[in-house]
């Protein structure tokens, strides 16, 4: 990719560039994002060390990285780029559930965003919800009522997050709640960030139907923190790459539904 000087002119267009770039790729060394901008290896080092300050990127020795660990959750623009097919079979299903007149909690998960663009033609309805993204997929549909919650806003996730008392969750009591997290096992649902944790719980408890969405990638895995045992949930909803062995026990904890992928 060969840069100009406008895209690198400024230390935001600059660092937006390397933004991008690390988010289309993964990964990427701070040599090869020296190559990419123009700027000397120093600068570049800057930049990495503000991006990763502000939770963008996570650091490594020589480099920068956009992927997940057990401890680090990718920024919205990176997830929201990954597993398309399946966030779509799963909204699919999801989709299903929903009937016009009913009020839905919708957490900041790209999974879940999915599901935010094929609900319009549900309404009229009633969307709660702390993702940013939700509101700009719903903001010109006048049949659909988005409220937005949460406390200070996250650039990393998009989104709101704040402790019970700035949230006013207790507040609501919808229809259905829809999530997604980080990872599961066949008894218990994981997260990197406890402070997440806390505003998806909080949320998860305003719904009278509690769903999860999950795509086998996720599934087998576990993260820093707890979230909640599946036995929490009333539906889960997984994409048909999950083993019959694993869906059978989770299966045991909730109801299982299954969104079949496009043949590849």
């Amino acid at each position: 990719m060969t840069s100009t000087p406008s895209t690198t002119n400024s230390r935001a267009s600059r660092q937006r560039l390397i933004l991008d770039h690390v988010l289309q790729v993964g990964s990427a060394s701070a040599a090869e994002l020296t190559e990419l901008t123009g700027r000397s290896l120093m600068t570049v080092h800057r930049d990495l060390e503000d991006l990763a300050a502000r939770n963008l990127v996570r650091k490594f020795h020589g480099g920068v990285s956009a992927l997940p660990t057990s401890v680090f959750e990718s920024s919205s623009d990176f997830r929201r780029l990954r597993r398309m097919e399946e966030k779509s079979a799963l909204a699919q299903v999801a989709a299903s559930f929903i009937e016009p007149g009913m009020s839905l909690m919708l957490d900041d998960s790209t999974t879940v965003l999915a599901l935010a663009g094929l609900i319009t033609d549900k309404a009229p309805l009633t969307v709660v919800t702390n993702y940013r993204q939700v509101l700009e997929s719903l903001r010109d549909s006048p049949d659909v009522h988005v409220i937005m919650i949460g406390g200070a806003y996250s650039r990393t996730h998009d989104s709101f997050i704040g402790p019970p008392d700035q949230t006013n969750l207790d507040a609501y009591a919808v229809d259905i709640a829809f999530q997604s997290t980080s990872t599961m096992d066949e008894r218990m649902t994981y997260h990197q960030e406890q402070d997440i944790v806390s505003m998806k719980r909080i949320m998860l408890q305003t719904g009278r139907r509690r769903v999860l969405m999950m795509d086998g990638s996720k599934v087998g895995h576990t993260s820093l923190h707890r979230f909640l045992p599946i036995t929490d949930f009333t539906d889960v909803i997984l994409t048909e790459d999950v083993d019959e062995g694993m869906r059978a026990r989770i299966a045991d904890q909730a109801t299982v539904h299954i969104a079949p992928l496009l043949a590849r």
